[in-house]
């Protein structure tokens, strides 16, 4: 109220004097200003969790054996779940390891045969000699990961 001795737009609750919005008397922030920069505080530290200790980081293949090769059939593949990849043979003798996520949303792809690695997700498919899109909707290749074999080992080069 007018002439109460509180600043224009602050009312009183109980022994309290709130400024509703804006800068308060003597250039302190208001309620609206302080809520705004703690949230936006809450929100950097919640920003900030996200990039650190949540995601476990991937060990490196290298030199692992990821599969037998009696196990890769020509025209076909195996699908590695553990290790989300997938191994091929596009033709006899000739393999190739491609990581099993789909480039369109994620999801894990299936199993290989005629040549073809699909996503039962959404239909796309790729080719089991170079991970290349041949259908939709995923638009960019499966990610290739460098095999060779030693022995009856198919493993990450």
């Amino acid at each position: 109220m007018p002439g109460d001795g509180r600043p224009e737009g602050a009312t009183a609750r109980g022994d309290v004097t709130v400024r509703e919005s804006g800068r308060g008397s003597g250039g302190v922030p208001g309620r609206r200003e302080v809520l705004g920069v703690a949230g936006v505080a809450a929100c950097g530290v919640a920003l900030a969790a996200c990039g650190t200790g949540g995601a476990q980081a991937r060990p490196s293949l290298k030199g692992q054996v990821i599969a037998k090769t009696a196990d890769v059939p020509v025209g076909g593949g195996k699908l590695i779940g553990d290790l989300k990849l997938v191994v091929t043979q596009p033709q006899q003798g000739v393999y190739k390891a491609f990581s099993a996520a789909c480039t369109h949303k994620g999801c894990t792809v299936s199993t290989p045969k005629d040549n073809i690695i699909r996503c039962a997700c959404h239909g796309s498919e790729f080719a089991a000699d170079s991970g290349a899109p041949n259908k939709g909707p995923a638009t960019a290749p499966l990610t290739a990961i460098a095999v060779k074999v030693e022995g009856d080992g198919i493993v990450v080069a």
